[in-house]
């Protein structure tokens, strides 16, 4: 046998093996020496890396942290109920209020409120020292007072005593009734003794419940440790706290440095939170040095600052100078849908055109939002797909009840969406083509005659005449022309439908003849400034950008707080911003969102049924032009004869002779925009406007030329 010999080399452990002497083979194995204590074995690096592993997943587990949010939850809780107690017994004995109250008042630059604060802060330190001053002459009064009442209820207690002694014939009967009070007296110790050791274990944790619930009231925890659905900003409460930690991190230097400045009662700005709707509203008194404009343009940061999204935070300027009014909806609910449409719920439904409110949808508050139709030119722009038609429509199906009212209607989409007025409607044009535009601006332009023939009669009786036209931005970007190569389409003053619209714009309202215009994606191309400022009642769906929501809404209503451009794509369809007259708003509020009621195809089908049952037949058109063909140059130049030149009240008057039907109405911007364009316009000769034959006849020279030299190129 060989005995091993370990030998490291260069890091490695070699074996060697050496012979063992004959001799070492007769001994017994040696006796282990029960001296020697073991060695612990050493910890090998594995068990450390396993421990520390461990450790890691101990406290990366989801369930560690769990109780770890759990503990501090509670634990903060606990203290911030503390402090906040603290702090209200410390204002109510101290002073401490009221300076906080006049440096709040001074931060706003209230100095009107800062006296009057310090007025009361004297009030209450007088108060104060009087009390203190009452305390020292208190013992005396205390002990006299104490002294008396002894010798008044000793003295009774004889007397009674002496009483029952005379009635019993006992003289022992004389301290009975002072024995019964000192019997009561011990017994009341005994249940006192009994009930403090029950109230000294329970007390302290009654205390302690109190404190936590209030800290539990005013969410002192830290944010990391508050339940998932708080700390993701759903369902949390808006608190005046909130909405003053939210405005003191707009980033506005001048807002924070008075917030700061204010101490901790920065709610000094706040009205009272009240309840609206689906949400609450409050009113911000902003201090000097910090505009409104500076709170509307950070709209995403203040709603994030509240832990909302930007659409459930609309920001309008009330009446009150350097005030922002803001409505915060609750977490979810703007994206729940609204009730049904009272058409669809009401069988019985009628209508006014004079006097009724047509029922649109709910505003934020929730309240019914109903609009007036009244004389009024109606305006609904935004992007396509976003439920223009739908919330067009649904104002004419309720007009529809009455009976008085007449429709004109030009569809230039032209996919059924108002099929449901077919025998309904007097007219009623669908088509998005060019051919469809010339009839669209005819009806319009017969809309114009109407009008100008109630002006001329008005004694005349009348029904109110409403002209719709959806997808007008297909009118306006037209580019079909007439034969005098006058356009139908465009934004210029030159354009048959831009003229129409804005005839009707002018004057008539004031023989109910009104227009009714849905367009899409706003700019000056396919919406012109004059088209769109004659709207009395202008209402935006969601637009792209800004700019857009100025052209629809004007700058003013923008300026108040509109925001059409805040709206989602795809998720507020239906929603409206809506500006002008008509519609019932708060005392200096320049625009009202509006959640629309939505009636889908069917519904709209069995409403229109309804309104059609409550009128006589009517027979639908899909044209609406004179009888025959008329041309106006050739009637003028018979009109003028022979003379050199004509008045144009003459011209008027006798184109009237010769074509009643068509040309009554007329009106002299009415033969002026028709000359225009052909070099014949009316000119002034002696004071007096004039139409020149010559330039009539160069007219029809022109006219004849132009036709001969399209002919050769065909």
């Amino acid at each position: 046998m060989t005995d091993q010999i370990t030998t490291p080399v260069n890091g490695h452990t070699l074996t060697k093996l050496t012979p063992i002497p004959p001799e070492a083979l007769d001994k017994a194995p040696a006796a282990p020496d029960e001296n020697v204590k073991p060695q612990a074995s050493e910890p090998t690096p594995q068990l450390h890396i396993r421990t520390g592993r461990a450790f890691k997943d101990l406290v990366r587990d989801e369930r560690t942290r769990t109780v770890g949010r759990l503990a501090v939850r509670h634990g903060g809780y606990l203290v911030g109920g503390a402090r906040i107690v603290t702090r209200r017994g410390w204002d109510g004995r101290s002073a401490a209020r009221y300076e906080r109250m006049i440096r709040a008042a001074e931060a706003v630059g209230n100095l009107e409120e800062a006296k009057e604060w310090e007025e009361r802060g004297q009030q209450f330190r007088a108060a104060r020292h009087r009390r203190r001053m009452e305390l020292l002459t208190s013992p005396q009064q205390l002990a006299k007072s104490a002294l008396a009442g002894s010798a008044v209820g000793v003295g009774g207690l004889l007397v009674v005593g002496a009483a029952l002694a005379v009635a019993n014939e006992d003289i022992r009967d004389v301290l009975t009734p002072a024995l019964f009070l000192v019997d009561a007296i011990r017994w009341a110790v005994v249940v006192g003794s009994v009930v403090w050791g029950v109230a000294s274990m329970v007390v302290p944790w009654a205390i302690l419940a109190g404190l936590w619930a209030v800290g539990r009231h005013s969410n002192t925890a830290p944010e990391w440790a508050l339940p998932a659905r708080l700390r993701n900003g759903e369902g949390s409460p808006i608190t005046p706290s909130i909405v003053v930690t939210a405005m003191r991190d707009l980033g506005v230097s001048a807002l924070k440095k008075s917030i700061k400045e204010m101490g901790d009662v920065g709610a000094q700005m706040l009205s009272p939170i009240v309840i609206a709707g689906c949400g609450v509203e409050v009113d911000v008194h902003l201090p000097s040095g910090v505009s409104t404009e500076e709170i509307q343009n950070r709209r995403r940061k203040l709603a994030e600052n509240l832990n909302r999204h930007e659409h459930e935070v609309f920001i309008s300027i009330p009446p009150s100078p350097r005030t922002v009014r803001l409505w915060i909806a609750d977490s979810g609910a703007l994206d729940e849908p609204i009730g049904p449409s009272p058409l669809t719920t009401d069988p019985d439904t009628t209508a006014d055109y004079k006097a009724g409110r047509a029922p649109w949808g709910q505003d934020l508050r929730g309240d019914a939002a109903l609009i007036s139709l009244y004389q009024r030119m109606l305006l609904i722009t935004g992007l396509s797909n976003q439920g223009k038609t739908a919330s067009l429509r649904a104002l004419a199906l309720w007009l529809a009840f009455d009976p008085a009212v007449e429709f004109w209607i030009g569809d230039l989409k032209g996919i059924g969406d108002w099929g449901m007025f077919q025998d309904l409607a007097t007219v009623l044009i669908e088509g998005p083509t060019d051919d469809h535009v010339i009839l669209v601006t005819e009806m319009v332009e017969a809309a114009v005659r109407e009008m100008n023939h109630r002006i001329q009669n008005p004694k005349e009786p009348r029904t109110p005449l409403v002209v719709i036209v959806d997808e007008a931005q297909i009118a306006y970007g037209s580019g079909a022309v007439d034969d005098n190569k006058i356009p139908y389409g465009g934004s210029k003053n030159t354009s048959r439908y831009f003229r129409a619209i804005k005839a009707i714009h002018d004057q008539g309202r004031a023989v109910d003849v009104t227009t009714w215009e849905g367009t899409q994606d706003p700019t000056d191309q396919n919406l012109p400034k004059r088209s769109r400022e004659g709207n009395h009642i202008r209402s935006s769906l969601v637009v792209g950008t800004e700019s857009q929501a100025v052209m629809a809404l004007g700058e003013q209503a923008v300026s108040g707080g509109a925001a059409p451009h805040k709206l989602r794509q795809g998720l507020d369809k239906g929603t409206l911003v809506v500006a002008g007259d008509g519609i019932q708003l708060a005392p200096g509020q320049a625009s009202i969102t509006v959640r629309t009621h939505y009636i889908d195809g069917d519904t709209a089908d069995e409403i229109a049924q309804r309104a059609k049952d409550r009128r006589a037949g009517v027979t639908t058109r899909s044209v609406l032009q004179p009888a025959e063909d008329v041309d106006t140059l050739a009637d003028i130049r018979q009109v003028l004869g022979d003379q050199p030149r004509m008045r144009t009240q003459e011209v008027l008057q006798r184109l009237t002779e010769l074509n009643h039907a068509y040309y009554d109405g007329w009106t002299f911007p009415d033969l002026k925009r028709y000359l225009e364009p052909l070099g014949a316009e009316p000119y002034k000769s002696e004071g007096v406007m004039t139409v020149s034959t010559s330039r009539v006849l160069d007219a029809i020279d022109e006219r004849a030329r132009q036709a001969e030299t399209d002919a050769d190129e065909e």
